[in-house]
């Protein structure tokens, strides 16, 4: 004789249930024996909402907070606006001033400053996932140069973000407070680099902010920029004081390939590569609209890249000429005033930015 057992969990909600179906169904598409491990990770990504949580996090998405949680206790104020506000940029500067371009090395300071980039490109490459693309060469520059774009998803691109701005906000700080401690200790002055290194390390990591309110990282990234910036600084500390020129040549060969990296992501854009940057629903963080002031209606991810892209050019033209002058004695041009001023000379904005900086004589 069998005997019923009535059941007395309570039912599954109607939303529950539909839930479970969706999951179940997914699972079913998407699992074969033969590939189960990568179907089952597929399954986990493709059969969500892109837009439900951000990528690649290790935080479960019940746990996943807000990556700059509103401060307690600021009853009384509104806003905190930023120490250096960013220079207004005309949209067609950022199109045609800006592009991919290399300064060749004359001595034998610039091919160990191109070579130590060279080095970090390739074990950055390895630890964030960059993969050549097996489509046709791009051009991207004037000069005719080409390149190939690379095989890259919208988490992978942010991955890379995430990385590098993480990095490239040191070399700005670390020349900025060893030029202001050396300032103290001679008592002299130091003719206007120390607030536009400054300033430098501060754009990069308002460049790493913008991302990460797109994207927060998991503990295995997180791991990797805490090692990175350990001896990345350290590197850095050492080699600033023993040949400043070489560094500084050293970030402007590093901001090339920033520029360059922004450019093929701003290419697969174009191309219809990753179609989530594209979506209308898709909006940027109201930090990089507030710290740019990106004008409504081009509020979009690729705009967002091409002032980031800007940023960077403008950080390769500044340090190559930084690198081209007397470390000890010459001013810095770029906050400097002419006495031609119906010349061009270097500033903060893009209007008459030279992608190989500017040499001494030219403005000094």
């Amino acid at each position: 004789m069998y005997i019923t057992r009535a059941s007395v969990k309570p039912p599954l909600s109607k939303y529950a249930a539909i839930n479970a179906s969706k999951a179940i169904t997914c699972l079913v598409q998407t699992y074969t024996p033969s590939t189960a491990g990568l179907s089952l990770n597929l399954a986990r990504v493709e059969c969500r909402d892109p837009f439900s949580r951000r990528q690649f996090s290790s935080t479960s998405k019940a746990q996943l907070r807000e990556y700059f949680p509103k401060p307690e206790g600021d009853k009384q104020i509104f806003k905190t606006d930023p120490a250096w506000p960013h220079p207004l940029v005309k949209h067609e500067h950022l199109t045609k001033n800006i592009y991919f371009a290399h300064r060749r090395p004359r001595d034998f300071s610039d091919r160990v400053a191109l070579f130590m980039v060279r080095m970090l490109r390739l074990v950055t490459d390895i630890a964030t996932g960059y993969r050549h693309d097996v489509d046709g060469p791009e051009v991207t520059d004037r000069t005719g140069k080409t390149t190939k774009p690379y095989a890259m998803s919208e988490r992978k691109w942010l991955i890379r973000f995430v990385f590098l701005e993480s990095v490239a906000g040191v070399p700005g700080m670390v020349a900025g407070m060893l030029r202001h401690l050396h300032s103290l200790r001679r008592m002299k002055r130091d003719n206007g680099w120390i607030e536009t290194l400054l300033e430098e390390a501060y754009n990069e990591r308002m460049h790493l902010l913008t991302f990460l309110k797109m994207a927060e990282p998991g503990w295995f990234m997180k791991l990797m920029i805490l090692g990175a910036q350990g001896v990345f600084f350290n590197s850095m500390f050492l080699s600033y004081l023993i040949s400043p020129r070489t560094c500084h040549r050293f970030v402007g060969y590093l901001e090339e390939e920033a520029v360059l990296t922004y450019t093929l992501a701003i290419q697969d854009i174009d191309a219809g590569k990753l179609p989530q940057w594209t979506d209308p629903k898709f909006v940027i963080p109201d930090l990089a609209v507030n710290y740019w002031r990106i004008p409504e209606g081009q509020r979009t991810m690729k705009n967002l890249l091409l002032y980031i892209r800007a940023d960077e050019a403008k950080h390769r033209e500044v340090n190559h000429t930084l690198g081209n002058l007397n470390q000890n004695k010459d001013p810095n041009p770029f906050v400097s005033s002419y006495k031609d001023p119906s010349v061009p000379h270097p500033g903060k904005g893009i209007e008459h930015i030279k992608p190989q900086g500017w040499e001494r004589d030219e403005v000094i």
